[in-house]
């Protein structure tokens, strides 16, 4: 499985480019040259969507190999992405500072090392700190991705059309995940979908090699207190959310971990105001737009990341399905994010992306009814896969198109900054919360009330007078 997924997303990435290569013959040898590096692009943004979804079917393999307790089950996924979360804040910066080549090479090599780490782990501890190092390349990747697409591609519409090839490259990672996880684990255990990132990584390197060195952003100072301040918070957030989830609520370790995650969040808003460049700038938090797609994407993904977890433990462990089985369970949820992305695109454009955000909760909700009320059958299960198969996909590039509309310019590379660490920090606490659920109709409830508070939130601020006065230039 491995052997046809690498090979599709290559070919996707040369055929993306097919068109155009045939076009004014004066233009070809220049658009040749762009091949192989936007391959390597390409394919850095597939291996962070491959990883997003393809160790959850591994899980149940992993905790009987390394004879791990229930609770470490959540933190092998969340290691990495609270890390992720917590980076992601920053590593534009980063990648101004040092260079987006720079920063994407160095992530890519260090990718490839630390899913070694991962594979060669002896014990869950280190597995999990494998996975906390994982985070940290992978927070540099996609934005200094992102800035090397914009040297190879100076042309704006040349830029857009490869923007959605990426998008339909890192959808396919979404959508094998599941099934080649599943097919690893067949062919020789859980390890193997650690190494799949070590040829994938060499290979990007390589094609990397070819791309512009050029630093195009100006440096910027990193706020280390912002960043050690997010990620604390959310580590201690995660923490006490696995913890009490499964050892009980009535304890003082969970109680106490609270307690120190809402001091620590309560004091990121002053310490933004004294940082000479905040990770969190004030200004951008004022905007009610800005904090409603925060909301909708930290929701949007708790939803669908944290449902997608629950129903690997239950698929696996209360159905009996192999993992190769488990995973192909898991196309009615996943296949939508090769499509839904690129028609909401349209929808935004014809509804406005309010109505679209409100759409896609609609559709959660009504996964949360059915999974709720209606049974553990494999026949309910597949209808919630298509309505959050449906709904989150609709709501999140909904808020993206959103957030770039109501930010003035100076703060739109932070904004969206922002908007990947809120996306993130859903995927976390989904996986927290979801992970340590004892029922699908558990599962249900919890899904249920995140999208009728995430609809009750947007619809107060469509009924602001302020929200819909923001002005985008202030």
């Amino acid at each position: 499985m491995g052997a046809v997924l690498l090979p599709l997303t290559w070919s996707f990435a040369v055929m993306s480019l097919s068109t155009e290569m045939s076009r004014p013959a004066a233009a070809a040898p220049a658009r040749r040259r762009t091949l192989l590096p936007f391959a390597g692009i390409a394919a850095g943004n597939f291996m962070i969507a491959l990883d997003a979804t393809i160790l959850n079917v591994a899980l149940p393999d992993m905790r009987a190999d390394l004879h791990a307790p229930a609770a470490a089950l959540p933190w092998a996924v969340d290691a990495y992405t609270v890390v992720l979360a917590g980076l992601m804040l920053a590593s534009g910066s980063v990648a101004d500072r040092w260079g987006p080549r720079a920063v994407y090479r160095v992530a890519l090599a260090g990718f490839a090392l630390f899913s070694l780490l991962c594979a060669l782990a002896p014990n869950v501890g280190v597995l999990i700190a494998g996975r906390a190092l994982l985070g940290v390349p992978a927070a540099g990747l996609v934005p200094a991705s992102m800035a090397l697409l914009a040297a190879l591609f100076p042309e704006p519409d040349q830029r857009s059309r490869r923007i959605g090839s990426i998008v339909a490259i890192t959808g396919i990672g979404v959508v094998g995940g599941p099934v080649l996880g599943g097919a690893l684990v067949a062919l020789g255990g859980w390890r193997l979908v650690f190494l799949v990132n070590i040829p994938v990584g060499l290979l990007t390197l390589a094609a990397s090699r070819g791309l512009s060195g050029h630093r195009g952003g100006t440096a910027k100072p990193i706020d280390r207190t912002g960043i050690l301040l997010s990620t604390a918070g959310l580590v201690a957030l995660t923490f006490s959310l696995v913890d009490g989830g499964t050892g009980g609520w009535l304890r003082v370790r969970p109680l106490a971990g609270l307690l120190v995650a809402a001091v620590i969040i309560a004091a990121l808003p002053l310490a933004q105001r004294r940082a000479a460049s905040p990770v969190l700038p004030p200004a951008l938090v004022r905007l009610t737009r800005v904090r409603v797609d925060l909301v909708v994407g930290v929701m949007s993904q708790f939803i669908y990341y944290g449902l997608l977890f629950a129903l690997t433990q239950w698929m696996v462990d209360g159905k009996g399905l192999s993992p190769l089985q488990a995973g192909a369970a898991f196309l009615p949820m996943t296949v939508p994010v090769l499509f839904v992305p690129v028609l909401t695109g349209r929808f935004v454009v014809r509804f406005g992306a309010r109505r679209v955000m409100l759409a896609g909760l609609a559709l959660d909700l009504a996964g949360g009814i059915v999974l709720a009320l209606g049974g553990t059958s494999l026949w309910t299960v597949f209808a919630v896969q298509v309505l959050v198969g449906v709904g989150s996909p609709l709501a999140i590039p909904s808020c993206i198109a959103d957030m770039s509309a109501a930010l003035p310019l100076h703060l739109a590379a932070t904004g969206q900054g922002a908007l990947n660490a809120a996306r993130q920090t859903g995927t976390a606490l989904g996986v927290a919360v979801f992970g340590t659920l004892a029922a699908l109709s558990s599962a249900g409830v919890v899904l249920l009330v995140g999208a009728v508070l995430t609809l009750t939130v947007l619809v107060a601020a469509g009924r602001s007078r302020r929200a819909l006065g923001e002005q985008v230039a202030a």
